[in-house]
């Protein structure tokens, strides 16, 4: 079944590309390129972006001299730095795009609001969310589950370097095994990165799936989303 409304979830890193900080701008390219073939397929699209190709409030806070929660603010920020580049992407592909800002920026993009949120995606456009949760102590991962909640996705997508879950790092292990279905208790084990256990909880709680996938494989996107479980691992009850 084609999935209609959907969230994709990527990290703040993967835009920095072979740098490993700030933005590569040939991965906007590549990105814009892949939601784009979504949307010309007639699927509403959200996306949530991290913030750590510039700062992590976890790493800011660290030693001490800033405080964990000044710490995620700046996390936050960073995020709505992306959300910019990814919302000028978008309209550089011939899309329209909106940015959605948990932490209200007049000059920059709209506050959050649900209603509009999913008026913009009927429309067609692009919501690009922003500014994590709102809240220190939340991760983007949970952000991308809340929000794919409430926009009521039929999933979640997480993009990132692997084509799926693992029991191992598959970097670091050639006898690592993926595992093509997972249910959320299993997600939720110490050996398993799904994405951090609130997000996982999260989504169980709101019976909403999770996909697990490689984002820097051309046309990934749309073809798992048009239900190919061979490129993709998938979290569910």
């Amino acid at each position: 079944m084609v999935k209609k409304r959907v969230l994709v979830k990527f990290s703040g890193e993967a835009l920095a590309g072979k740098n490993g900080y700030g933005i590569d701008t040939q991965i906007l390219h590549f990105i814009s390129q892949e939601i784009k073939l979504l949307i010309d397929n007639g699927i509403e699209v959200a996306v949530v972006i991290g913030g750590g190709n510039i700062i992590r409030g976890v790493s800011a806070a660290a030693d001490g001299v800033i405080k964990r929660t000044s710490g995620d603010y700046m996390g936050m920020l960073a995020t709505c730095i992306n959300g910019i580049a990814l919302q000028e992407a978008f309209e550089h592909a011939g899309l329209e795009a909106r940015l959605l800002s948990a932490i209200d920026m007049q000059e920059i993009g709209e506050s959050f609001i649900v209603r509009r949120a999913k008026r913009h995606l009927e429309k067609g456009r692009v919501v690009v969310f922003a500014g994590g949760t709102g809240n220190p102590y939340f991760t983007t991962d949970t952000a991308g589950t809340l929000r794919a909640s409430e926009i009521e996705a039929e999933c979640i997508i997480k993009a990132t370097k692997v084509d799926g879950v693992y029991d191992k790092d598959p970097n670091r292990f050639d006898d690592a095994i993926k595992l093509p279905t997972l249910t959320y208790d299993d997600a939720l084990a110490d050996d398993i990165k799904v994405m951090d256990d609130t997000s996982i909880a999260l989504a169980k709680d709101n019976n909403l799936p999770i996909i697990v996938c490689n984002m820097f494989e051309k046309g990934n996107l749309l073809a798992i989303v048009e239900g190919n479980r061979e490129l993709c691992s998938v979290v569910s009850e």
